[in-house]
């Protein structure tokens, strides 16, 4: 028990250690902790053995569902709204195109069955999220015209429907009929959406109401929430990962108690989950056995990148009448990763592997993707005009990181202001104000969700821009910079 927890330490130090050099350098943490999981698995160095397939599947969904749930939770909805419905269609119909197309050319290069085609080409469908972000900021590169959050949304989103179509095909390989396929898709979207609208409904009005006497209970809710979520759309039928991402962006948008410790707390187990899921996924591949799907895997890369998202992206985006050099950026960011090999092993789970290699096809589709797609995707980015300087690139992705420049400001509550009266979370304060400090009389209130504003009380607010946000309720005082 000692020697594991000690190698376990060692790895996850590993891990953070060298992300934080190759950061720099634009490698994606994909890369950076499959490798290490290789170095250390049954053909590595440290010669780890593991190949069982049925405990990565449960390690791997577990640390899917923290991925997906801060996903949906860090999403900025306001900013994203402008460019939703493009996203959804990219994270469904572009799915389903990219699979379909990708089926029916493996079926016509590789002489596969067309259901064996059509499975690789749902596991592979969705793009990876943390590939592309994890360059862009690394290089600091934001993007012009709600690219940025169009990339966000988009492969946030679709791991969902990736999923729901790797069953639905799983399905008919068993030899299912029409009717069980078009009943499990029923179910999962219904149950799917419906219990993630559901709870977090339910959650969100707890978080609004109660505020519990110790701060960190807050996320230990937050966790069970999240798994609830999964477990029992996962136990009605549904889709499990579109429940926890639908809760994630509803709970994220919600004017909830320590909404800014949850952002933190779920961004440190997010970075975890990652560690561990790309390790377990290193650390199940043989090395030794890429070179027999070199080929096959290379073909298949190629007509992912070249054909299948591209026709699929200009099919969907180009009714938008979105400009060339945006459609063919939004078609080469499409990265494969951590989700297509973990829906490899959900399928070799199932199948056996259909007489394959399936998971070392699709762990080597997502290595060359991310080397060769992600290595280019800032050079692609500048050349085609897209980078925008103006703004902080992490504002893009999140509401939650801190701005420079910010202002502080006295507020003064008067018996008409809106605020007065009620507590800090029903007050319906602006996300971009932040309430410091309140001054009542001689006393010193610290700030709670909870903490109910009173007449003649003093708020010391901060953010950019801080006098105009506060406009709307006047009888402001003595401004200063911070």
């Amino acid at each position: 028990m000692t020697v594991a927890i000690i190698i376990s330490a060692v790895i996850i130090i590993l891990c953070v250690a060298c992300s934080k050099v190759l950061y720099r350098f634009g490698v994606p943490t994909l890369v950076i902790f499959m490798v290490l999981g290789m170095l250390f698995g049954s053909d590595g160095i440290v010669g780890i053995p593991f190949d069982d397939y049925a405990i990565a599947e449960q390690l791997c969904t577990v640390g899917l569902i923290f991925i997906m749930f801060y996903g949906g939770f860090g999403t900025n909805w306001r900013v994203a709204k402008p460019v939703l419905g493009r996203s959804i269609w990219m994270s469904t119909l572009g799915v389903v195109l990219t699979a379909g197309i990708l089926g029916v050319l493996c079926t016509l290069f590789l002489k596969t069955s067309l259901l064996e085609g059509l499975l690789l080409g749902a596991i592979v469908g969705s793009t990876d999220a943390a590939s592309v972000f994890s360059i862009l900021r690394s290089k600091k590169l934001n993007l012009k015209d709600g690219l940025a959050s169009l990339l966000e949304i988009e492969s946030g989103s679709n791991d969902p429907c990736a999923y729901m179509l790797t069953i639905t095909i799983l399905t008919l390989l068993s030899g299912s009929g029409a009717e069980s396929v078009i009943q499990i898709v029923v179910c999962q979207i219904v149950f799917g959406l419906g219990v993630g609208a559901f709870i977090s409904f339910v959650a969100m009005n707890i978080l609004k109401r109660v505020s519990f006497e110790i701060e960190g209970l807050h996320s230990i809710f937050v966790v069970a929430i999240a798994l609830l979520g999964y477990a029992l759309a996962d136990f009605f039928g549904g889709n499990g990962f579109l429940s926890v991402y639908i809760i994630g962006i509803v709970l994220g948008n919600s004017k909830i108690v320590h909404k800014r410790s949850l952002v933190n707390f779920f961004d440190g187990i997010s970075w975890l989950m990652q560690i561990m899921l790309f390790f377990i996924l290193g650390l199940l591949s043989f090395p030794s056995h890429l070179p027999a799907v070199l080929l096959d895997g290379t073909v298949i890369s190629l007509l992912l990148i070249l054909i299948a998202r591209p026709v699929a992206t200009f099919a969907i985006l180009g009714w938008f009448r979105m400009p060339l050099k945006q459609l063919l950026f939004v078609s080469w960011t499409g990265l494969r990763g951590a989700a297509s090999i973990v829906f490899a092993i959900f399928s070799v789970t199932r199948t056996g592997g259909m007489g394959n290699d399936l998971f070392h096809i699709v762990f080597y589709i997502a290595l060359f993707s991310v080397s060769v797609q992600g290595t280019l995707v800032p050079f692609l980015a500048k050349k085609l005009g897209l980078v925008d300087d103006s703004k902080p690139v992490m504002k893009t992705f999140t509401d939650y990181y801190e701005d420079t420049g910010t202002q502080l400001l006295e507020h003064v509550l008067s018996p008409t202001d809106p605020w007065c009266g009620k507590s800090i979370i029903q007050a319906d304060i602006p996300e971009e104000i932040l309430i410091v400090m309140i001054k009542r009389g001689d006393e010193i209130v610290i700030p709670k969700g909870s903490t109910t504003l009173k007449q003649d009380d003093i708020l010391v607010l901060s953010g950019n821009d801080i006098g105009r946000l506060v406009e709307p309720y006047t009888n402001s005082q003595t401004e200063k910079n911070d």
